[in-house]
């Protein structure tokens, strides 16, 4: 079914998951390179299809004003959220045995840091934006143990209230041990280890049954000098911050601050939103139908490559060897319809920051 004969083509797709660690990624990559050409194989991820991830290429590249300031110099941290509202309904036998941290960060999470950190690319070419991708990825630097037990946070839902509505918790979910230890919660802090992100940490959450739907990379700038406003009765300035929507709603969002009107200096919060329905009126696709057709036309830009692959899973086996080592002692840890396990803050905590409001 796969020859190419007679001028035809033959392309196949991937569905996640790629492996459920590195061994059995390199395994899988080596199986189907048995039978086909890497330009054959279309590893897919939903989230790449979607138009303002797609879109993260012409804000950073197209746009001259925001490129300059791309990088440690200006930016203080990054926080990538992916969270849900859902439990794991009718698929439990498959997430028990994958978990948060397998099913969404080296695929949907990875992606978002190598599109948010990457380099400019010579081209877009599939190759020349995907050569970009893998580098930032290969920089993610492995944590050590010691650092697991602090930069990594994992955690798992009990029963709670979402919309109002009783829910149970994960362990009583169809197809889940009663005794389960499968996280559905993970926040992790990343280091990039490359001249443009050197000492900028990437933040990075994902769960079920969290307190609201919605997919974000928020970009926090660093704080302006206070010394202009030393006598003034501005107490406090607030970091810029720039917002890409990714769901439900698909747009851009910059935070900044503006004088209050009045003979006394304050200054208060103002918020610039591009909404991509309320410009160009169309309804944002699931990506699925996006990438299909990329797949038909042969344009291999948004999906992954075999080593962006392995170097996603080798950046994050450290984690799994630990847990796998260390049991969690605390599950169920966080109620459904809450933000995830108090440790989470913490993470940032330590460092003097916090999470994102999300409304």
């Amino acid at each position: 079914m796969v020859q190419e004969t007679g001028g035809h083509w033959r392309r196949v797709i991937i569905e996640k998951p790629f492996g459920h660690d590195l061994e059995s990624a390199r395994a899988l990559n080596v199986t189907l390179r048995e039978v086909l050409d890497e330009r054959q194989i279309y590893r897919i991820d939903h989230y790449l299809g979607k138009e303002t991830v797609q879109n993260m290429i012409i804000f950073r590249f197209a746009n001259g004003i925001f490129e300059p300031i791309w990088n440690r110099r200006y930016i203080d941290h990054l926080q990538i959220t992916a969270a849900e509202t859902l439990g794991v309904g009718s698929r439990g036998a498959y997430y028990d045995q994958a978990g948060a941290l397998r099913d969404m960060v080296p695929n949907h999470l990875f992606q978002l840091v190598s599109l948010t950190a990457m380099e400019p690319p010579v081209s877009f070419l599939a190759d020349a934006v995907r050569n970009e991708q893998a580098k930032v990825i290969d920089a993610i630097q492995p944590l050590t143990p010691q650092e697991v037990l602090t930069f990594a946070i994992r955690g798992q839902y009990g029963e709670g209230f979402i919309g109002g509505e009783r829910v149970p918790a994960y362990r009583s979910e169809p197809n889940v041990p009663p005794d389960s230890n499968t996280e559905t919660f993970v926040a992790l802090k990343l280091r990039i280890d490359n001249w443009r992100w050197a000492g900028v940490p990437f933040y990075l959450r994902t769960g079920k049954r969290l307190a609201k739907t919605v997919s974000e990379i928020a970009i926090q700038f660093k704080q302006a000098p206070f010394r202009l406003f030393r006598n003034t009765p501005v107490e406090s300035l607030q970091t810029n911050e720039l917002v890409i929507h990714i769901q439900p709603e698909e747009g851009v969002s910059l935070r900044f601050g503006a004088k209050i009107p009045g003979p006394i200096m304050r200054i208060g919060p103002v918020e610039m939103d591009f909404n991509y329905a309320d410009c160009f009126g169309s309804t944002p696709s699931t990506g699925y139908e996006r990438l299909i057709y990329d797949c038909m036309i042969g344009d291999a830009t948004l999906f992954q490559r075999a080593d962006m692959v392995e170097a996603a899973w080798n950046a994050i086996m450290p984690v799994l060897d630990l847990w796998k080592a260390l049991p969690p002692r605390d599950f169920p840890n966080y109620p459904a319809g809450s933000w995830g396990p108090p440790e989470a803050d913490e993470l940032l905590a330590r460092d003097g920051r916090q999470w994102r409001r999300v409304e």
